[in-house]
């Protein structure tokens, strides 16, 4: 994939952000099947599941990593306050049906 700066025209520019995207899309993926696991090691209870210790700390090493390169904590928190939540709610469907 080009650099940003060698890219030429504003469809190079498209391609390779729909590139990227398509490349975040399968990483969150593969950590949705890390996710899945998590239930094997926790207690099978919903404060087990929603571990709020672990949440938070997850949102605030997000926003120093997000910080370190030039974007907006308070985005970067955002969205990955959706993914957490949407795991966290997939992890209690795991539970659930055993």
């Amino acid at each position: 994939m080009k650099q940003a700066i060698e890219c030429q025209s504003l469809e190079d520019l498209r391609a390779c952000i729909d590139a990227i995207d398509a490349d975040i899309i399968s990483l969150w993926a593969k950590r949705f099947q890390y996710v899945k696991e998590v239930p094997k090691y926790k207690n099978k209870d919903k404060e087990s599941i929603i571990a709020i210790d672990r949440y938070n700390s997850v949102l605030q090493k997000r926003r120093e990593i997000a910080a370190s390169h030039g974007l907006s904590p308070d985005i970067i928190e955002s969205i990955y306050r959706t993914m957490l939540d949407y795991f966290i709610n997939e992890e209690i469907k795991i539970i659930e049906n055993k």
